[in-house]
């Protein structure tokens, strides 16, 4: 019986990796916008269900990003035995940042409710986060994962803990305080807790930071027994 090391392997991308970078989108997308992996529908709730961004748009995007992030090292993938990609978890080192206006149009302009409901997480995170360290947060601090997706038809979990164990290593090793997501159903926070010990964030008052897809008009119809909302989750270096 092959282990999980012979199975698949794992290594951070690279910006001359051309076709790596486009095999990463293309998983990224296929689990976002929805695909059957090992008889079992994988789908994100907000991108692929509650607002059903076309899957062309939702790649050039996840493209775009490790393009542009790629070379700060944050950007992991696994490969099978015959060196595809079946699963990738990308990030950056970037301040988050708040845009507030919509930069997106056409076909992708639903993208704009995905990003407003980041920036609304992730400003009352950068204000608490102020508080507590006593400064605004800086490039280079913290790691924020941003994209997961596995298309593996075995060993999925190995699969999410060996992308993320590279990525936490590196941001140990390069100094960094915090590791950072946006966790968006529970099924992704338990793996990301069971795995690398990222739980959601308590700011200063006792609060979990999250946004409530109940009280948002576009995310309304996500059911509960689905997910409740997105939430800041964190682990620190």
């Amino acid at each position: 019986m092959q282990t999980v090391q012979e199975l698949y392997t794992y290594e951070i991308l690279t910006k001359d990796q051309t076709d790596l970078i486009e095999q990463a989108a293309e998983c990224l997308a296929k689990t976002f916008i929805g695909v059957e992996v090992a008889g079992k529908w994988v789908q994100e709730p907000i991108i692929g269900y509650a607002l059903q961004l076309p899957y062309e748009d939702f790649y050039q995007f996840t493209k775009e990003y490790i393009e542009a992030n790629v070379h700060q090292g944050y950007c992991a993938i696994a490969l099978d035995k015959e060196q595809k990609v079946v699963g990738a978890l990308v990030g950056d080192t970037n301040v988050l940042e708040i845009m507030e206006e919509d930069i997106f149009e056409g076909t992708f302009s639903n993208m704009n409710i995905v990003m407003h409901v980041l920036e609304d997480i992730d400003e009352r995170f950068l204000k608490d986060y102020k508080k507590r360290y006593g400064k605004d947060m800086e490039d280079g601090e913290v790691l924020h994962l941003f994209l997961l997706g596995v298309i593996a038809e075995h060993n999925r979990h190995d699969i999410v803990q060996g992308l993320g164990d590279i990525l936490v290593k590196r941001a140990k090793e390069e100094g960094l305080r915090l590791v950072l997501a946006e966790a968006t159903n529970p099924k992704s926070l338990r793996l990301m807790e069971k795995y690398h010990d990222l739980t959601k964030y308590v700011d200063i008052e006792g609060n979990f930071i999250v946004h409530k897809y109940e009280s948002n008009e576009h995310l309304s119809s996500i059911p509960s027994t689905v997910a409740d909302g997105i939430y800041i989750i964190v682990k620190e270096l």
